[in-house]
């Protein structure tokens, strides 16, 4: 069911959009933290090591896949709040055109260059071999993720939060079955848990395929519609190009960050792959409220209602910095004990492992109140139009990070891990923040004065 938030109480219409996207964010990382739980626990901690050794790269590929899918769906969300339905489902056969190229193009290069990445990020030799057969299966899936974030963004853009959340939930229950099929029956490894995973995708995109085709009517593109528009392609890459890049700019430093803590040795790796799970898992709210203010934003540009866009990044960011408080809490007193989930005993190494995951998340847990404020500020100028300016955000990050990483990890160690991620937020949202007022004020300009032409 389409829902317009032109109209309406703003904080509600907020909460209640993010829900689905909240639940569904956490199911998406529980596909990540079964696999590592599992792995973790039936195969030990170098092979979690494995798994964990390439989160930042597929953050930076799959950053990139995911943030393209949200740009396409900027325009939808505008078109749809202007209530131009024929122009938004121009804009909808565009985005699928434009997502199959990428699906070839990115599944193509990033199979190829599989092995010299994790060369590249020092990934210790005891574990390569399983860290490679994992990556690669998850690259050749980049398929079945592009196709149902695409999905998923655009029914989003229309006010339908709850549909990608259903499917997606069906889909984790089945990873659960496959990762335990994969790995304790068919004794495929490390590679198993990645195969379930892309297995588990393809449905969720599979299933919001047809339940888009058979339910929402305004969504399917009719014949006249059909047809490659530069004009319209342009504008879709013009949004998304920046957005997905933003991404993996931000990937591109924790890359960097991954590599100096690989270069520390198997105890690190295992304890920032145990730490990551946890971390971005507590990240999901952020992600939820951000995309509910996106989505808000756009189709209140379209409705040319200044007021409430700007209401609606205020209360946003209110309740993301309240929820990044008490997260914060929570990893400072409790990170080593969540730590436990992935970890087994290992003749001695455990406490050490423990101690250092928890020693990561705590330092990351007075920190956290920042993201509350950066993503929604992120998101909210990328739904504006703005997309060549948040992207910059995604330059800070990935500077921060490196400096970290590069000067001061053969310094410090692991002590500078723990703190790098949270020097790369303090600096993203300051710059965030300032271009978040700019572009607000641009914007209130443009579209208060009547002569202007329609969005």
């Amino acid at each position: 069911m389409t829902k317009s938030m032109t109209e309406g109480k703003i904080l509600p219409e907020i909460l209640t959009f993010s829900i689905p996207l909240l639940l569904g964010n956490i199911v998406q990382q529980t596909y990540n933290f079964i696999d590592a739980m599992i792995v973790g626990r039936t195969l030990g901690p170098d092979a979690l090591g494995a798994v964990g050794a390439t989160s930042s790269v597929q953050f930076l590929v799959l950053g990139l896949c995911i943030g393209m899918c949200v740009g396409f769906g900027v325009p939808v969300a505008q078109r749809f709040g202007a209530n131009d339905l024929p122009d938004m489902r121009r804009y909808i056969y565009n985005s699928y055109i434009l997502t199959g190229i990428s699906m070839i193009v990115i599944t193509t290069i990033t199979a190829i260059l599989c092995n010299p990445i994790l060369h590249l990020l020092k990934t210790p030799a005891s574990i390569f071999k399983d860290t490679y057969g994992y990556l690669l299966i998850i690259f050749l899936g980049i398929p079945a993720t592009l196709a149902y974030n695409l999905l998923s963004s655009v029914l989003r853009a229309v006010g339908d939060s709850t549909t990608p959340f259903i499917f997606l939930v069906i889909s984790a229950v089945l990873n659960i079955f496959l990762d335990l099929f994969c790995i304790l029956v068919l004794h495929l490894g490390v590679p198993g848990a990645a195969l379930a995973t892309i297995a588990s995708q393809a449905v969720s995109a599979v299933l919001c395929f047809f339940y888009m085709r058979k339910k929402f009517d305004i969504l399917r593109v009719r014949k006249e519609e059909r047809g490659f528009d530069r004009k319209k392609a342009g504008k879709l890459l013009y949004m998304a190009l920046p957005m997905g890049l933003q991404y993996s700019i931000t990937a591109i430093g924790s890359m960097v960050m991954q590599s100096a803590n690989n270069s520390l040795g198997a105890l690190y790796t295992s304890a920032f792959s145990a730490a990551l799970r946890i971390k971005q898992m507590a990240m999901c709210p952020f992600d939820a409220i951000a995309s509910a203010v996106s989505t808000f934003v756009g189709q209140n540009y379209g409705a040319r209602n200044v007021d409430r866009i700007k209401k609606g990044i205020k209360q946003g960011v209110a309740v993301g910095v309240t929820y990044g408080i008490a997260i914060g809490i929570v990893l400072i007193f409790f990170g080593r004990t969540m730590s436990m989930a992935f970890i087994t005993d290992t003749g001695g190494r455990t406490s050490q492992i423990l101690d250092a995951s928890g020693r990561f998340l705590r330092a990351s847990g007075f920190f956290y109140w920042s993201l509350g404020i950066l993503n929604v500020v992120r998101l909210a100028v990328q739904a504006l139009g703005y997309s060549n300016l948040a992207i910059i955000s995604g330059v800070v990050e990935m500077l921060a990070r490196s400096v970290m990483a590069l000067v001061f990890v053969p310094i410090g160690g692991f002590t500078v891990i723990c703190f790098t991620d949270q020097t790369a937020w303090v600096s993203a949202t300051t710059y965030s923040t300032l271009i978040c007022i700019y572009v607000v004020k641009k914007i209130e300009k443009r579209l208060k004065n009547p002569t202007n032409a329609p969005i």
